[in-house]
């Protein structure tokens, strides 16, 4: 790091951004309980993937999160409407080594999308000698995604893929929405509250329900519509407002593996959060 331009080698190290993804991927999947989704005491409402198949595709894609990171710095210099198409040739490259670790199931397609916009925004940021802040981050993540949800949503005319279906059916914008937005869902929601519970387990469950309270999450629609989504957002809500036990969690899960509900666009926000609140730490 010493060599890099705008960079005191007397200051503070920076903030490993890929490597706190990775960590944030395994923190995430770790968790337990998680209602509706895979943790280590059950595969939710998912048959076709389990802890082991997430811990060799997060095995898979770790690696490309450095790569993120080196474009970002190395491209530091162009406009920000270029980035995404940029880092698009590495994005469907780490998609397909999560797709060859996993037998071709999506275990981290949301994932891969956000964080690796969050690795290239720190590598963006390094390269400008600016300094990497959870406000930074997210504020350069939105500019790289300016007139994204126009462009693959809004102008979209005919539905070729899950996010744009759920689009047109209920002007949901997913993932996309949310990287647009600088995560606003995770800075408004999730940050101003992670230091409420001291418990680290506690902390990270806390915030997970505090995503699905609010999130509307693109996953959930897909299984269940509205009423899907619905339920659960209002679940998490009561849960938080009445104070929640770990067997109040373990009974959510059942009751949305009973309806074959899974928040994983949530799981992919609480990814989000760990790494902000590292960095922000």
């Amino acid at each position: 790091m010493a060599g890099l331009p705008g960079i005191n080698p007397a200051a503070a190290p920076l903030p490993d951004v890929p490597g706190l993804v990775r960590q944030a991927l395994l923190d995430e999947v770790w968790l337990t309980p998680k209602p509706g989704l895979v943790d280590s005491a059950n595969n939710g409402s998912h048959r076709d993937m389990d802890l082991p198949m997430f811990l060799h595709s997060i095995a898979a894609i770790s690696p490309w999160f450095g790569t993120f990171h080196a474009l970002g710095f190395e491209h530091a210099g162009r406009g920000s409407g270029e980035m995404l198409r940029l880092i698009r040739p590495a994005g469907i490259a780490c998609e397909q080594a999560m797709y060859q670790a996993t037998g071709g199931v999506n275990t981290h397609k949301g994932g891969v999308f956000s964080l690796g916009l969050l690795s290239t925004a720190a590598g963006r940021l390094l390269g400008q000698g600016e300094k990497l802040t959870a406000a930074k981050l997210c504020a350069a993540v939105g500019e790289m995604c300016s007139g994204l949800v126009e462009r693959e949503l809004v102008m979209a005319r005919k539905a070729a893929t899950v996010g744009e279906r759920l689009y047109q059916q209920f002007g949901l914008t997913g993932a996309r929405g949310e990287a647009e937005s600088g995560f606003l869902t995770v800075r408004q929601h999730v940050l101003p509250y992670w230091h409420q519970e001291a418990d680290p387990q506690r902390r990270l469950l806390n915030a997970m329900l505090r995503l699905m309270a609010v999130n509307p999450d693109t996953n959930l629609a897909s299984r269940g519509g509205l009423t899907g989504l619905r339920y659960v957002q209002r679940y998490a809500a009561r849960l938080l407002k009445q104070g929640w036990t770990t067997e109040d969690l373990q009974q959510m899960d059942s009751e949305l593996m009973a309806r074959n509900l899974s928040p994983g666009g949530s799981a992919d926000l609480l990814a989000v959060s760990i790494v902000l609140a590292e960095v922000a730490a």
